[in-house]
């Protein structure tokens, strides 16, 4: 058999990695380096030349848009159906898993996945029904508390609280909140992957059967596995199963998500693999990837790699110094102009920063130059309100007793169900163990709503139950157009909110009946027994569940360092790199989340293909208040040889401070000039001299600006 095609246009580290003789592998596959073709290629070799079944392998990744990537890659490779095969993220092929033993591990066969929202929603109702003080208290911070215990493995039982009766509340919130999740068969993200985990655990024979099948293992992104993953895998790993693990410690920068980058070396040790180091890039110049491997090298405990290139050199890396964050935002922004000018696509320019809070002036700048931008990171479509309400109400057609959805829509459209009504309902079924579907038809039968709030109930059972028997059984895209329909969200959203926006959301919920009706099944859900209506609430909770934005438009990228990772951009810009802000304060006296922190920036810099800004701001206005801030450590970390400074910071020169005037275009305190955008002003005041010098003036029209000298394109006028 002719195999020769799955080597082609592979360097000589990525064949070693994909030919790789029986043992385990890690593969430390630098940023840009191809780690998702060797690992395409590795399936298909296994597949081809070791004559492993397709179903005798399972290869995990991070995203759902990875995972069908790769499936579709491989399908393709090999000239296969990808219907089958066992490539998904842990929280999708731990959902299969479960739908397959659900009554092993004590949940119904239709149990429905909670995405975040739900599961922050319930959280919040556990706390109000324990009589709790939600300050003392906070949801989202139980949320992160439970989720963090989970995802360590443990369960309430588990969890030490020392007496404290602080904690002791924390641990009865979990426990109240579980206890709450195990009648109503409701399972969060972390929960999918805890039970797989006891599912194996305390399993032999599953255990057994899951190591015979899968005797080959491939793992993407292993630096982002958190403690229950990497048990996960060890669990599924005996004697006769290989791993095949692909990650980079550099790029580790997802702690504060439960993320162990010391994974990697815990997989090296645990299991003796062969290594190979993949440190040829394929993105970015020698310039940008040299300043990147100096500025990683200051971390101790790495792996070791140094990323190199066969292209060209390419253009210093440029360093900006503002006065304040306005002039930053000014300078990238007739940086994106001139880009754009040239002959560049928006889509090739990416601003980085650390918080999202910074992407506001960004935003003010490219409205004003009428540059089209994009927020990378907002909503998904199934994280939507529109969207959620309509698919609550999908939720209790397949399923009434599901108590997060039915608090969701019980009284939207507003029908004239107030809080005191539903706290009611939940006392009721607190009280009878019931869920509130049924503890709202007891209360109706036995007459213990107001006249009017029985009314109102009656209505909304009626609605529910309406939809339950004319489309339990329907084409799921009927089902989710009567939904939209007869629940009235569209008149509901057009008589409270501006035009625009109920459009945008009758859109919305158009498109969620067009994605109803075209939905087609996973082959894995199918041969779970799932309906198509039980498929697609569960596939679109994992979807909710991502951490990565869709596909843009052609418009100016805006977004976090974190949302950056595993994208590129010909033109970026990294923003805010300042002491305190990026490193980020918290960071800076915790040598480990310090290590995280320039990971981050090492992430940042290896996003740029051609050309790479640097900037920082000399004075920022940070949660109300003016600070004034030292460049960040990493820039001290770039040699020198590698930069171009396109203005020397004033704290590293104060002497340039007191300079009188704006020599290259001889203006001086006083003058009176003209701007393209802000009209007539007049000069009053002036710090710095040459094509660098700050100019402060105050135009009729728009009031005092700060402009630079070189970039501002000033006339003076007699």
């Amino acid at each position: 058999m002719d195999v020769s095609h799955l080597l082609d246009d592979l360097n000589e580290p990525q064949r070693e990695a994909v030919t790789a003789a029986d043992g385990h592998m890690l593969v430390l596959a630098g940023a840009g380096s191809g780690k998702t073709r060797v690992l395409v290629h590795r399936i298909a070799w296994l597949i081809q030349v070791h004559h492993v079944s397709p179903m005798g392998l399972m290869a995990v990744t991070f995203t759902n848009k990875a995972a069908g990537e790769m499936r579709n890659r491989v399908a393709r490779l090999l000239n296969l159906r990808p219907d089958g095969l066992w490539i998904g993220t842990f929280h999708g092929i731990c959902h299969r898993l479960l739908r397959m033993h659900a009554a092993e591990v004590g949940l119904p066969e239709t149990f429905q996945i909670l995405d975040s929202d739900d599961q922050y929603r319930l959280i919040r109702r556990v706390i109000r029904d324990m009589q709790l003080d939600e300050g003392e208290f906070p949801a989202r911070q139980m949320q992160g508390y439970i989720n963090h215990h989970k995802d360590e493995g443990r369960r309430p039982a588990d969890v030490d609280c020392f007496d404290h009766s602080f904690q002791a509340r924390q641990v009865a919130i979990y426990r109240h909140y579980q206890d709450y999740c195990e009648r109503a068969g409701l399972v969060d993200f972390a929960e999918l992957m805890l039970r797989t985990l006891e599912l194996l655990r305390d399993h032999d024979a599953r255990r057994a059967h899951y190591r015979d099948r899968f005797r080959h293992i491939l793992i993407d992104e292993f630096q982002d596995t958190n403690t229950l993953q990497y048990a996960l895998v060890r669990l599924l790993t005996g004697p006769d199963n290989r791993l095949f693990v692909v990650g980079d410690d550099d790029q580790s920068i997802y702690g504060w998500r439960g993320a162990r980058v010391e994974n990697v070396a815990h997989f090296s040790r645990d299991f003796n693999p062969a290594i190979v180091r993949l440190e040829q890039n394929y993105r970015s110049t020698a310039t940008i990837l040299e300043a990147a491997n100096r500025v990683i090298d200051h971390n101790d405990q790495r792996m070791g790699k140094n990323l190199w290139t066969e292209g060209e050199r390419g253009e210093p890396i440029r360093i900006f110094s503002a006065y304040n964050a306005d002039e930053e935002a000014d300078f990238v922004v007739a940086r994106i102009s001139e880009w754009i000018e040239q002959g560049g696509r928006p889509s090739e320019t990416a601003v980085l920063y650390r918080s999202n809070a910074q992407s506001r002036l960004f935003e003010q700048a490219l409205l004003r130059e009428d540059i089209p931008y994009r927020v990378y990171g907002g909503l998904r479509f199934f994280e939507r309100a529109e969207v959620k309400d309509a698919m609550a109400y999908l939720r209790l057609l397949h399923n009434p007793h599901d108590d997060p959805a039915f608090e969701r829509v019980v009284n939207l459209p507003a029908r004239g169900i107030g809080e005191r009504t539903v706290a009611l309902v939940r006392d009721h079924a607190r009280t009878l163990g019931l869920s509130l579907f049924q503890a709202s038809g007891e209360l109706l039968q036995g007459g213990g709503f107001t006249a009017r709030a029985g009314a109102a109930m009656r209505a909304f059972l009626g609605l529910v139950e309406a939809l339950r028997s004319a489309h339990a059984d329907s084409p799921l895209g009927e089902a989710m157009s009567a939904v939209v329909e007869q629940t009235e969200l569209v008149a509901w959203y057009q008589s409270r909110e501006p035009a625009d926006r109920a459009e945008a959301r009758e859109e919305n919920l158009a498109e969620l009946v067009r994605a109803a009706d075209s939905f087609s099944q996973p082959f894995e859900d199918e041969q779970a027994g799932l309906s198509p209506m039980a498929s697609f609430l569960a596939q679109a909770a994992l979807e909710a569940g991502e951490h990565q934005g869709e596909r843009w438009e052609d418009c100016v990228q805006l977004m976090t360092l974190h949302s950056a990772k595993g994208l590129e951009f010909p033109l970026v810009f990294m923003a805010g790199m300042e002491e305190g802000l990026f490193p980020h304060q918290k960071s800076i006296e915790e040598p480990e989340r310090l290590a995280e922190e320039r990971r981050l920036c090492y992430v940042g810099m290896t996003r740029a293909m051609r050309q790479l800004y640097i900037c920082h701001a000399e004075s920022r206005m940070l949660r109300g208040q003016t600070s004034f801030s030292r460049p960040s450590r990493f820039l001290a970390e770039i040699p020198a040889k590698l930069t171009e400074n396109l203005r020397p910071s004033l704290s590293a020169s104060p002497a340039r401070a007191s300079a009188p005037v704006a020599d290259n275009v001889g203006l001086g305190l006083g003058a009176t000039v003209r701007h393209a955008r802000f009209g007539i002003g007049t000069v009053i005041n002036i710090e710095g001299q040459g094509a660098g010098a700050r100019l402060q003036v105050n135009f009729e029209s728009a009031g005092p600006k700060w402009l630079v000298s070189a970039y501002a394109n000033l006339e003076r006028l007699a």
